[in-house]
């Protein structure tokens, strides 16, 4: 961790000049401290385009039922547990069912649109909505006289 701070000490100088950008400077001195990654369950981001973004998250064998999904505060975070086990005996049990928690951090003005299950995928679609306060303009320069 000492190591990670040195590298983002060095980026003291655009922390000066990137005004307004000191969240996110936070956000990837935070990440990046996490020590222990989570593997289960394995997902996709995928950018559609510019404003269009999906996560898919491989869940098989959960139900719509089985999976929680709340937004707040620009998190978005996805819960799975299977309530109705089966009492069937398995002989080799291969398709995972542990219960997950996944979360994500969504950009200001990022919106979830729907979320379906689809062939084992959770599929949670998001679109990116600039306001119209935040869009660039152009800005004319008065001439002298």
């Amino acid at each position: 961790m000492s190591n990670l701070l040195k590298v983002f000490d060095g980026f003291d100088h655009f922390n000066r000049t990137a005004i307004g950008f000191e969240r996110l400077f936070d956000d990837m001195l935070r990440v990046n401290s996490v020590q222990v990654q989570q593997s289960y369950p394995p997902y996709n981001i995928i950018r559609n385009s510019d404003t269009d973004y999906q996560i898919e998250i491989a869940a098989s064998g959960f139900s719509e039922d089985d999976i929680d999904i709340t937004l707040k505060d620009n998190q978005l975070v996805i819960t799975g547990e299977i309530k109705n086990e089966t009492t069937a005996e398995y002989v080799f049990r291969g398709i995972a069912s542990r219960k997950f928690i996944r979360t994500f951090n969504l950009a200001d003005n990022m919106e979830v649109k729907t979320a379906k299950m689809q062939n084992g995928l959770l599929v949670v679609d998001l679109e990116f909505h600039i306001p119209e306060e935040q869009k660039p303009k152009k800005i004319a320069i008065a001439k002298s006289k």
